[in-house]
């Protein structure tokens, strides 16, 4: 006979213990997000530019698998789905004023 677990020991054995250092915990702040891919990773670049300021700097780089990005790609719709039942729908883009972003350089995407 076949001896089961508890699901609560069970759920203490799958947990996973996420260490969040002190210098880490503040983030940065991007207001501009590149992404490129190869066949077996894509790397979000999060940029930080500034008005008037003709270069922007990466603040953090990440690189992820195809599966990971898929699966982010889910968690931040999952995520906006239940912002904008909380607080309200997200203007889109095109409501936002317009003005350029590039400063002549290339145009990033989100």
């Amino acid at each position: 006979m076949a001896i089961k677990n508890n699901p609560a020991e069970e759920m203490m054995q799958n947990q996973l213990n996420i260490e969040l250092p002190e210098d880490m915990a503040e983030g940065v702040y991007a207001n501009l997000a590149m992404i490129a891919h190869s066949n077996s990773e894509f790397v979000l670049d999060f940029i930080r530019m500034m008005p008037g300021v003709p270069k922007a700097r990466v603040k953090a780089r990440v690189v992820l698998t195809p599966e990971h990005a898929k699966r982010l790609l889910q968690a931040l719709n999952d995520n906006i789905v239940k912002y904008e039942e909380a607080f309200g729908p997200i203007k889109d883009q095109e409501e936002f004023p317009r003005f350029p972003m590039n400063f002549g350089g290339p145009v990033g995407e989100a």
